[in-house]
């Protein structure tokens, strides 16, 4: 059982060092972002250029989470057993140099282009289980949601970086310059990840003993993860809950970073110079709705509300408020009222970061890791699905209403199984 989640004198430190391993993770994830959405900007005059289809778009968009599957489960068991610091650091490194060579292969042909995006996803692949078993680790219980949650927050405030300057990038410098530039971030990033980070606060040589025993006592994970057997984990249902639910959240989250855009450009008119300021705003309430939500599900529970409790309510919210907003999308033809409804949409998603997303290190402390790359491996399923049958529904149909409708339809489910079969007993020791 963790101990007492008070305050805890950091030594001669001025800032703590679980503080320093996260606010590098946060950095990650935003690179990790603005080198995943720089692609659904240029596709606009790249696509121009090269004349694709929507169908080919939707398999460039979404041939990157073919690969990007791939990568999690086995990232998570890595980085459970050798560190989540050695994992995510290769990770970035790798994902970062496809983002750089992108160009060339898109000048070399559509084949190529698509090894270069499946080189891609491969390296995000380990992003979020690396980080998960890193945090199961660092992070003290009472502290969870709210670090959880400002880490997540890094997905919007990096795709809203994307959108701003990605294309004052391609009106300046020309589209191949996005990807040369986010690149080329990683490698500096890496630079101070290798200097300050430890897979453990065991093995921190800066970490004071009193926040040492803090983390020891309160973190949900001090040691190796061992194997968790396929036969372990296929028939548990709470963990079943959290695969649906991780699905049908990524089902909108990777439909609208990467069709988002041309939404903006096709069906609202809006010109690509202007793309990004619209686009961003949704984001924007996005990072701020998830800090609240992580926030006050923290002090939900301190105040000694059943963390069950807490997750249901937390992602019925969130789910099923979202679900609802996308419904109405398609009756509405405004700028202002499309991005408005989205925006309300992303203030109830925002109390999923006291839901499903935390979810793997109440059923399985040590190996959170792991659980998330199950998790993230079904969860990137609808990056590949769905960026291609959107493509497809938007040549058959010509209109944006269907893409809207199933979006929501898949959301209201996630929630709704979520509800049913969530758990917060503990599954796997």
């Amino acid at each position: 059982m963790p101990g007492s989640t008070n305050q805890v004198d950091t030594g001669n430190s001025a800032i703590p060092e679980r503080f320093k391993v996260i606010g590098l993770t946060i950095l990650a994830v935003f690179i990790c972002y603005i080198d995943r959405v720089v692609i659904s900007l240029t596709i606009i005059p790249m696509g121009a250029e090269l004349g694709w289809s929507q169908t080919e778009k939707g398999i460039i968009l979404g041939s990157f989470y073919a690969a990007y599957m791939l990568t999690q489960i086995y990232g998570g068991a890595l980085s459970d057993r050798i560190g989540g610091k050695t994992v995510l650091g290769i990770g970035l490194i790798v994902w970062s140099i496809f983002t750089i060579v992108t160009p060339y292969a898109a000048a070399a042909g559509f084949f190529i282009l698509i090894l270069a995006r499946l080189g891609m996803g491969l390296g995000e692949g380990v992003t979020f289980p690396a980080w998960h078993s890193l945090y199961a680790r660092w992070v003290p219980i009472g502290e969870r949601s709210r670090a959880v949650a400002a880490t997540n927050s890094a997905i919007p405030i990096g795709t809203v970086f994307g959108l701003l300057v990605t294309p004052v990038i391609i009106i300046n410098l020309g589209w191949q310059w996005a990807f040369y530039l986010y690149g080329g971030i990683g490698f500096v990033w890496y630079y101070f990840w290798k200097k300050y980070v430890t897979s453990s606060p065991k093995d921190s040589e800066n970490i004071s003993k009193e926040e040492l025993d803090f983390i020891v006592a309160n973190a949900p994970a001090s040691e190796s993860g061992e194997t968790l057997p396929v036969k372990k984990w296929i028939r548990n249902k709470p963990l079943w809950a959290i695969i649906v639910a991780h699905f049908c959240n990524n089902y909108s989250l990777f439909v609208f970073l990467s069709w988002l855009p041309t939404f903006i450009n096709e069906k609202l008119g809006i010109q690509l110079a202007a793309i990004g300021f619209i686009a961003m705003i949704p984001q924007l309430v996005s990072f701020a709705a998830g800090n609240f939500g992580g926030y006050f599900a923290d002090r939900f529970a301190k105040r000694g509300m059943k963390l069950i409790t807490i997750r249901r309510l937390f992602n019925s919210i969130g789910f099923g408020g979202l679900a609802f907003c996308l419904c109405l999308v398609p009756e509405f033809n405004s700028t202002f009222a499309v991005i408005g409804l989205l925006c309300v949409g992303n203030v109830f998603g925002g109390f999923i970061a006291g839901g499903f997303i935390i979810n793997h290190a109440d059923i399985g402390p040590k190996y959170t890791g792991r659980l998330m790359g199950i998790t993230n491996t079904f969860a990137a399923i609808p990056g590949l699905v769905g960026g291609i049958l959107t493509g497809v529904i938007l040549d058959v149909t010509n209109s944006w209403d269907m893409v809207f409708y199933v979006t929501a339809g898949v959301t209201f489910f996630g929630g709704l199984f979520y509800l049913l079969f969530a758990s917060t007993e503990k599954q796997f020791d």
